[in-house]
């Protein structure tokens, strides 16, 4: 059996390179405001995983996504041990957009702290007398820059998120940030209303997107609920 090594190392998940193909697998750590901390949650690589999997699965009528599979079977034999067994899965090879896309449904978190000072969140102005996790009348598109690891992500509007994505795609970045925008906000609401049914609120998630070999923007990362999920 022939080892590999990871090719870069996230918060959470190791990349591996499989030639024509990537392999992300979800590792049981934890990563706490940027910062990976020492413990980690038994088989939490499994349930991310999988959960990416669902999502993936949902949502492929609305964009093309980077999933293959997630059977280790698949995969070359290293990755059939049992510690990268429902950890693991094989993706389409991306190059990856500079954005984080985060979508939020109800004022919570960083938002909330945001609008209590100014009424805005990332610049864009909501009603007046919201309560701390009230829903919004819509959701709203608030992206962020990718940082490194002990780094922090930096909240930037719309507008800023154009000029980002111009200093790497000329030419591109208003084509490229309205598709985001509009593609992230089309997620959260099919995900949103689909959770809901299951009694489950997704407060706000997170997105990320790439190029695929022809260009085309398809839906990348690891697709899962962030921590302010609430259960009713």
């Amino acid at each position: 059996m022939q080892e590999m090594k990871p090719i870069k190392e996230g918060k959470v998940r190791e990349i591996y390179d499989n030639g024509d193909s990537l392999i992300m697998v979800a590792t049981d750590r934890i990563s706490c405001f940027d910062v990976i901390l020492n413990n980690e949650v038994t088989n939490k690589g499994k349930v991310l995983t999988q959960m990416s999997k669902f999502w993936f699965d949902l949502t492929k009528d609305i964009l093309p996504n980077h999933m293959i599979s997630t059977d280790v079977n698949d995969m070359p034999e290293f990755f059939r041990q049992e510690k990268y067994d429902g950890k693991s899965m094989m993706c389409k090879k991306l190059e990856m957009l500079p954005l984080e896309c985060i979508v939020r449904g109800y004022i919570t978190g960083s938002g909330w702290a945001s609008y209590k000072e100014n009424g805005k969140v990332c610049g864009i102005s909501l009603p007046e007398g919201l309560k701390e996790s009230d829903k919004l009348p819509e959701p709203i598109y608030t992206p962020s820059t990718k940082a490194e690891i002990g780094d922090h992500d930096e909240n930037i509007s719309f507008e800023q998120s154009i000029d980002h994505l111009e200093k790497y795609y000329p030419g591109k970045g208003k084509e490229y940030a309205e598709k985001l925008r509009d593609l992230t906000i089309a997620l959260y609401k099919k995900c949103a209303e689909y959770a809901l049914e299951k009694g489950i609120i997704i407060a706000d998630t997170k997105f990320e997107f790439g190029l695929d070999e022809n260009g085309n923007i398809t839906l990348g990362d690891g697709l899962r609920g962030r921590p302010r999920t609430a259960v009713l």
